[in-house]
């Protein structure tokens, strides 16, 4: 095996492993590291350096893709459950500051006419994203919350409803509603159509069927765009 392939078995099994390209992981531990300093490697009060910013931000990553208990990561990756868990709360509290101005927005109108190109290119003219809801499992779950969470699947459940467009970039999030609720019911308690309800919505003009539009639409379900 040469060198291009090890190069690529393990990116490969980087990404099984994280679920992430390494390209990926190396922005996101660069812009943590840079925008708090807990993440990086410094030395304690008798001078023993510590914990690396690969350690910290692994231990989280860890911990969200997998589901890992905080005490689950001392032998992996030497850290204890009480910094393990910091590292999980300081990680998510520093991404939200970083990237929310970039990636948990509204679309602007400039967002909306490129996705209107694309949807139209595809033959889906006046289409914004692709909506759907999904249901997470909620493994340890309250006991006196169980039956308020459990709905058509027979186990406790917490539904996410979000909107994504053809480049997988996900616009609109909601998330929290019990396993009991269908979509409708979701979509109804959620706020994405709050603006559309009062007149506030984007600007879309498209023609379809001979005939002029003002309101553009989501694909749901089985329809999503390939």
């Amino acid at each position: 095996m040469d060198l291009k392939e090890l190069s690529n078995a393990y990116m490969q099994k980087f990404h099984r492993r994280f679920r992430m390209s390494h390209s990926l992981f190396d922005r996101i531990l660069d812009g943590v590291t840079h925008a708090n300093n807990y993440f990086q490697q410094r030395p304690d009060c008798i001078g023993k350096q510590g914990f690396t910013p690969h350690q910290k931000v692994t231990a989280a990553m860890r911990m969200l893709a997998y589901g890992n208990a905080a005490d689950a990561l001392d032998e992996y990756l030497r850290i204890g459950e009480s910094i393990a868990r910091e590292c999980l709360m300081q990680f998510c509290d520093t991404v939200e500051n970083i990237y929310v101005a970039e990636y948990l927005r509204k679309p602007t109108q400039e967002d909306i006419n490129r996705l209107m190109q694309v949807g139209a290119s595809r033959g889906f003219p006046g289409m914004l994203d692709s909506l759907d809801c999904m249901h997470w499992d909620w493994k340890n779950f309250p006991i006196g919350w169980q039956r308020q969470f459990v709905g058509h699947y027979h186990r406790p459940t917490i539904v996410l409803e979000a909107v994504a467009s053809y480049d997988t970039w996900i616009w609109h999030a909601f998330f929290g509603m019990s396993g009991s609720h269908n979509d409708i019911s979701v979509l109804d308690c959620s706020h994405l159509f709050d603006e559309l309800a009062t007149g506030r919505g984007p600007t879309v003009n498209y023609v379809l069927n001979d005939k002029p539009h003002t309101l553009g639409y989501y694909l749901t379900d089985g329809i999503y765009l390939a």
